[in-house]
C-alpha cells in the first residue's frame, strides 16, 4: 500500500456526506444541550452551598450525582461526534454504527435519570464499592443497580463504536502502529509522507479508551452482582483501582478526540498546514502509556497501594499533560503567528482551548504532590483543577466545532454582538468559576458537602455569580447552534 493511499482523503457520495453530517450534528446538539443542564444543577448546587437557594441534602446529592454523570456522558459523546466527523475523511467509517451507538447512549441516559430523579440514587458518579449497596435507606439495590446498568449500557455502545474505529483504521492503515505513525517516527517510511494528526489522534484515543471503557464494564459487572447477590464480595480496593483507570481515561480521552478540531480547522483558518512530523509522533505515543498509568494519582491516600504505583504515578502526572500538548500549543502558535487570520468565534474558542488545556493541567500536577495531595485532594480544589481544564479546555473545542459546522468559521467578517457577548461571558464565568473553586480549595473547603459552614459562603456566593456567567454564555451558544446547525450545509 503506497503513502498515497493512505494519506489522501476518503471520497463519499453526497447523500452518505448528508447523513453523517445529520449525525454529527444530532450528536453535538444532544451534547451541548446536556452540558447545559449540567451547568444548571452546578449553579444550584453553587447556590444552595451560597444559601441563596434551599435544596435538601438528599436532593443535592442526587443533583451531584447526575451533574458528574452528566458531564462525562456529555463530553463523550460530543467529542465523539467531533473525532468521528474527521476521522472519516480519511478512513471509511459506518453511519450505521455511529448512530446505533448514539441510541444506545440515550437509553442509558434514561436508566441514569430514572435511578437518580425516581429512584433517589445519589452515590456520585464514581459509584465506590460497597457505597452503592449501603445507602442507609436512602436509595434502593434497584435505583443503584439503574444507574450502573445505566453505564454499563453507555460503555457497550461506545466499545462497539470503537471496534467499528478499529476495523476502519486497519483496513486502510494495515496495524495500528503505522495509524499512530510508528513507522514515520523510527523511520521505517519516506519523510515525504505526511500522516494525518486526526488519524494519530483517533488511534490514540481508541487504544486507550477501548481499555479504560473495557475496565469500566467488567467493574460495573461486578458491581451489579454485588448488589443481587451480597455474599459476593470483589475486593475494595480493585474496585477502587478499575473505577478510578475508568473515570480517568474516559474524561481526558475527550480532550484528545476533540483536539483532532484543532488540528484540522485551525490550518482552515489561517490557510497554513498542520505540519506532523517525529516529535508530534512521539508525543502522541508517549501520552499513549501515560493516560493508561497516571491514574493512581487518585489514590495516594489509599495506604494498602503498592508503594511502587504511587510512584510511578505520581512521577508521570509531572508529566503526562506535557507532550501532547507542548506539540499542539506550539503548533498553534506558529500556524497563528503572523497568518492573517479572521477571529471569527470558531477560531477564539479554539485558540482558547489551548490556554484552558495548559493552565489547567497546573492545579492537577500540585496536587498529584504528595505533600499538596494530603491536604487538597478532598477540597474543592480538584473540582477547581477539573472545572478549569473542561470548561476552558474541552468545551471550546467543541462549541468552536459547532460554530465551524455551522458555517461561522469560514466568514470573512468580525462575530456578531450575541457572540463576543456569549464568548466574553463564558470565559470570564468559567475563569471565575475555576478560581473560586482553587482558592476554596487553598482554605481547606471540603469538596462534595451540601451544607457549608458560615466562613465558607462568600466563597459558595462568589462561585454561584461566576456559574451564572457560565451558563448565560452558553446559553447564547446553545441558541445560536439551535438556530443555525440544523439547516447548515456540510462546510467541507
Amino acid at each position: 500500500m503506497s503513502t498515497t493511499e493512505v494519506s489522501s482523503k476518503i471520497e463519499y457520495s453526497d447523500s452518505e456526506n448528508r447523513n453523517a453530517l445529520i449525525a454529527v450534528k444530532s450528536h453535538l446538539i444532544a451534547g451541548l444541550l446536556v452540558f447545559l443542564l449540567m451547568m444548571l444543577a452546578g449553579l444550584a448546587m453553587r447556590a444552595a452551598q451560597g444559601t441563596w437557594l434551599e435544596i435538601g441534602a438528599d436532593l443535592f446529592y442526587q443533583i451531584m450525582t447526575v451533574h458528574g454523570a452528566g458531564v462525562v456522558g456529555a463530553a463523550m459523546i460530543t467529542s465523539t461526534g467531533v473525532q468521528w466527523y474527521f476521522l472519516r475523511q480519511y478512513v471509511r467509517l459506518s453511519n450505521g454504527v455511529f448512530w446505533t451507538n448514539f441510541f444506545i447512549f440515550l437509553t442509558g441516559v434514561v436508566l441514569i435519570l430514572g435511578s437518580i430523579f425516581v429512584g433517589k440514587y445519589g452515590g456520585a458518579w464514581t459509584f465506590l464499592f460497597p457505597l452503592p449497596a449501603i445507602s442507609m435507606g436512602a436509595w434502593s439495590a434497584g435505583a443503584a443497580a439503574a444507574f450502573q446498568l445505566g453505564l454499563l449500557i453507555i460503555a457497550v455502545g461506545f466499545l462497539i463504536l470503537y471496534l467499528d474505529f478499529g476495523r476502519a483504521i486497519l483496513a486502510r492503515y494495515g496495524s495500528l502502529a503505522r495509524a499512530l505513525g510508528l513507522t514515520q517516527l523510527f523511520g521505517k517510511e519516506p519523510v515525504n509522507y505526511k500522516h494525518p494528526a486526526a488519524v494519530v489522534a483517533s488511534t490514540m484515543v481508541l487504544i486507550v479508551n477501548f481499555m479504560g471503557i473495557a475496565a469500566g464494564a467488567v467493574v460495573l459487572v461486578m458491581g451489579l452482582v454485588n448488589l443481587f447477590y451480597p455474599e459476593f464480595k470483589p475486593d475494595a480496593l480493585l474496585m477502587k483501582n478499575l473505577i478510578y483507570f475508568f473515570g480517568h481515561v474516559v474524561i481526558n480521552a475527550t480532550i484528545y478526540a476533540s483536539v483532532i478540531a484543532v488540528y484540522e480547522l485551525l490550518p482552515r483558518y489561517t490557510g497554513r498546514p498542520w505540519k506532523t512530523n517525529k516529535p508530534f509522533y512521539a508525543a502522541w505515543f508517549a501520552i499513549v502509556f501515560m493516560v493508561m498509568g497516571v491514574y493512581p494519582h487518585h489514590l495516594l491516600m489509599d495506604f494498602p497501594m503498592p508503594t511502587w504505583a504511587l510512584i510511578t504515578a505520581q512521577v508521570l502526572s509531572f508529566g503526562s499533560g506535557l507532550p501532547v500538548l507542548v506539540v499542539t500549543g506550539y503548533g498553534a502558535l506558529m500556524i497563528v503567528y503572523r497568518s492573517g487570520i479572521t477571529w471569527s468565534t470558531s477560531a477564539k474558542l479554539l485558540f482558547l482551548s489551548m490556554f484552558g488545556w495548559a493552565a489547567g493541567v497546573i492545579p492537577a500536577i500540585l496536587d498529584a504532590m504528595v505533600t499538596v495531595n494530603r491536604t487538597f485532594h478532598n477540597t474543592l480544589w480538584v473540582p477547581g483543577h477539573f472545572h478549569f481544564y473542561l470548561l476552558l479546555g474541552l468545551l471550546p473545542m467543541l462549541i468552536g466545532f459547532a460554530y465551524f459546522l455551522a458555517g461561522e468559521g469560514d466568514r470573512k467578517e468580525r462575530p456578531k454582538a450575541v457572540d463576543s457577548l456569549g464568548f466574553y461571558a463564558y470565559l470570564i464565568g468559567a475563569f471565575m468559576t475555576s478560581m473560586v473553586f482553587l482558592a476554596s480549595g487553598a482554605n481547606s473547603i471540603p469538596r462534595r458537602w451540601a451544607v457549608h459552614l458560615p466562613e465558607w459562603i462568600g466563597f459558595a456566593q462568589a462561585g454561584t455569580i461566576a456559574a451564572s456567567l457560565v451558563v448565560l454564555g452558553m446559553l447564547l451558544f446553545i441558541t445560536r447552534a439551535l438556530i443555525s446547525l440544523p439547516g447548515a450545509n456540510n462546510p467541507r
